[in-house]
């Protein structure tokens, strides 16, 4: 309850000096919910810009600008219209400026600045002096400025960006190459994306934690790491549930340590039942003073393979995805609310899907807040489409931008699987891209060897895959049976370049993307030349059901296969293919929708034998 009120003044406070400055304070939640302090400053709001075509600036010592002579609202790229900017053509560099006034009473703390994610590269500067460098336009990342600022005082914050989309040597994703959006290529996302913030932290605080459920030894394990060691600090540790402790241990602190917190009767967390543990963490130096409080949550949930299942909490768990790709229409990249994260999570389910594949994007951390809170699976996906993967520089870019994603989101328990590639297609070295598929599996599996790694969701696979996935876009049911049952490998190898099918768990991680135009004259009908999809559109939306039910029927009925993700959640610019609008407008009934990616198994088995023997006797007569 202390813990409640103390939150509740410090966000009354911090939204009151915002606005008695005249500032707007756009997505003002606490932006790393899996790792929470209570002290902080979100830095979210008007910011003073500068495009740097030729990149000069730097010649030019912009770093040390006092301001620049146009303003946008940031955590926005300049390309969304929630920026205040909405500027569509290609950035290949630009300049942030705002005010910074760390606060008096953080005396005797360091000051940490903190980027949700910048895409792609920039260096930041406080007062003219550089503070560091960052690569990778998914990742998070902080920076001690405590050397640069004096508490109490304004400092000059700059930020200087650049984003070669068209280098092949950076992972952009759906961020489209050519000036304008085409097909399934959308508009691109510069510079600052996410919420920027300052935080207090003592030296000798926590630097991260490693959450580890262990549900068939019924216990949490824990293994923290410090900003810096000191002798005699101890780390408290407890876990509550339903506002009753159940788990507590003080542990010497050690970069070397584990910590384990053993629970009589464990709760365990699914899309069924998201049970979610509160989680304390309290740093206390050799005098017993208290030096560090963060907050967290933890799910006790296990993930696992044997043979060509998956099972979660060990059953066997089928999996009923809906491939998400996090674009909005006014804000890009960037939700325009934490209500709008939590809401796309809310629409999947009420369409009957237990999770998404969070698709050529690394989401924001409250989304996978959501997910936890509201029980959905996850597969976290790395925008990799962009780079190309032959080539030894992209390649040393993505293996650490893949490091820092795993590590941020390791603790998430909706995430079930890692995705580091979308359909890796034939490179001009394919030893090469072979290669690094399996580096990066290694590289998961020693990060968290607790979740199965897809390693590549459709293209080429490698030798290393724990799940087989593989895309198909037939429209015609009976086209899409005899291309996924009739395989003398047991399953649908699209690819001659692959490796072998070696009994895995097979998933068909993308399907459907039935093209449907919103509010349509003529239902069914496209009328627009730069609308895209897949198939030739149904007529009528009961065309459009029977299409649907019948390639989830094919599905659901085949033994081989073990889950699958529609294509997809919403429509995405030109791309018409959601079932959801740009603007999340429901374009089809969920009831009718629910129904259908929610039919057990055993029923869809019966209406393809159905449907095989009506096929069998049409082509009798």
């Amino acid at each position: 309850m202390k813990r409640f009120f103390s939150i509740l003044m410090l966000i009354v406070l911090q939204v009151a000096s915002t606005y008695a400055q005249g500032i707007d304070y756009p997505r003002h939640e606490y932006p790393r919910p899996q790792f929470e302090r209570e002290l902080w400053m979100n830095l979210n709001g008007k910011w003073t810009y500068k495009f740097d075509f030729n990149k000069e600036g730097l010649s030019k010592n912009y770093a040390s600008a006092k301001g620049f002579d146009k303003e946008i609202t940031v955590p926005f790229a300049p390309e969304s219209k929630l920026s205040g900017v909405e500027y569509k053509d290609f950035i290949p560099a630009m300049w942030y400026h705002r005010k910074i006034k760390p606060e008096a009473s953080w005396r005797g703390q360091d000051v940490l600045l903190n980027f949700g994610a910048v895409d792609y590269y920039c260096q930041v500067f406080i007062n003219g002096q550089l503070v560091g460098k960052h690569w990778g336009g998914s990742t998070s990342f902080s920076m001690d400025i405590s050397n640069f600022v004096t508490l109490g005082e304004e400092a000059d914050l700059v930020v200087y960006v650049e984003d070669d989309t068209r280098s092949k040597l950076q992972a952009t994703g759906k961020q489209c190459h050519d000036k304008d959006s085409r097909g399934c290529f959308y508009s691109r996302t510069t510079g600052i994306w996410q919420t920027v913030w300052m935080e207090p932290v003592y030296r000798h605080a926590l630097n991260k934690v490693q959450i580890i459920p262990d549900l068939d030894n019924k216990q949490f394990v824990f293994r923290p790491t410090y900003r810096n060691l000191q002798a005699g600090t101890k780390l408290r540790i407890r876990v509550r549930e339903d506002k009753r402790i159940v788990g507590e241990g003080t542990f010497a602190a050690s970069d070397a340590g584990f910590c384990v917190i053993p629970l009589r009767f464990p709760k365990t967390w699914s899309p069924e039942n998201p049970f979610l543990y509160e989680v304390y963490f309290d740093l206390f130096d050799a005098d017993g003073k208290q030096i560090d409080n963060v907050f967290s949550y933890a799910g006790m949930r296990k993930v696992h393979i044997e043979g060509n299942r998956v099972f979660l909490n060990n059953e066997l768990y089928y999996q009923r995805l809906v491939l998400d790709q996090g674009f909005y229409p006014d804000g890009g990249w960037t939700a325009p609310s934490d209500d709008e994260l939590k809401a796309d999570i809310q629409r999947g389910k009420l369409a009957g899907f237990n999770g998404a594949r969070m698709h050529q994007k690394v989401f924001e951390q409250r989304y996978l807040h959501w997910a936890a809170r509201l029980g959905y699976l996850v597969w976290g996906e790395s925008a990799n489409w962009g780079m190309d993967n032959s080539n030894e520089a992209a390649v040393r870019n993505f293996l650490s931008e893949w490091t820092s994603i795993v590590e941020r989101d390791i603790n998430e328990p909706a995430i079930v699987a890692w995705t580091p590639f979308n359909e890796t297609w034939r490179p001009k070295n394919l030893e090469i891209q072979s290669r690094m598929q399996d580096d990066v599996y290694d590289l998961t599996k020693a990060l968290d060897p607790t979740r199965p790694v897809v390693t590549a969701s459709g293209g080429i696979h490698a030798e290393k895959e724990d799940v087989y996935a593989e895309h198909t876009y037939k429209q015609d049911p009976m086209e899409l049976y005899n291309q996924l049952s009739k395989s003398e490998r047991g399953v649908y190898i699209k690819h001659e370049e692959s490796a072998d099918y070696a009994g895995q768990p097979y998933m068909v991680d993308e399907f459907g993307g039935i093209r449907w135009l919103h509010n349509q004259q003529n239902e069914g009908v496209a009328k627009s030349a730069t609308s895209w999809g897949y198939g030739t559109p149904p007529q009528t939306k009961e065309e459009f059901y029977k299409r649907l039910e019948d390639q989830v029927n094919v599905i659901l009925s085949l033994d081989n296969i073990w889950g699958f993700c529609y294509t997809q959640l919403t429509d995405v610019e030109q791309e018409q293919n959601g079932l959801f609008s740009y603007d999340r407008e429901s374009k089809f009934d969920l009831e009718k929708l629910n129904k259908i990616f929610s039919k057990s198994r055993e029923e869809a088995k019966k209406e393809v034998e159905k449907m095989l023997k009506d096929n069998s006797n049409a082509l009798g007569k």
